[in-house]
């Protein structure tokens, strides 16, 4: 993968769950992502917020201001065009990486 393996693996799941569930703030893009892999992967608020500012500053995805269902304040994301792009480019990348993992794993 580019860059540091972590970090484009967490950008991975931000822009596929927005690409799957639409316009979600942080802490829905948590819930999602702990749901949908059973509670094996646990994306901390430290990692989160950073790594969502950066991908706003890269275009991959956009920001409004909301009321959320019980009436709170919050920071809605949404993949944009550019987004969806990256998020192309960044499955590939991570099937790369798993082939590679893969391979190491069989070696006998």
């Amino acid at each position: 993968m580019a860059k540091n393996d972590l970090q484009g693996t967490l950008d991975l799941l931000v822009l596929k769950t927005l690409a799957q569930m639409g316009r979600l703030h942080g802490y829905g893009i948590v819930q999602h992502i702990q749901r949908v892999s059973d509670e094996l992967l646990r994306v901390e608020e430290g990692s989160l917020y950073p790594a969502l500012h950066r991908m706003e500053q890269s275009g991959w995805i956009g920001s409004e201001w909301a009321l959320t269902e019980t009436g709170r304040k919050a920071k809605y994301y949404r993949l944009t065009a550019t987004g969806r792009r990256r998020l192309d480019e960044a499955e590939r990348d991570f099937e790369e990486l798993v082939k590679g993992v893969r391979a190491v794993l069989r070696y006998a």
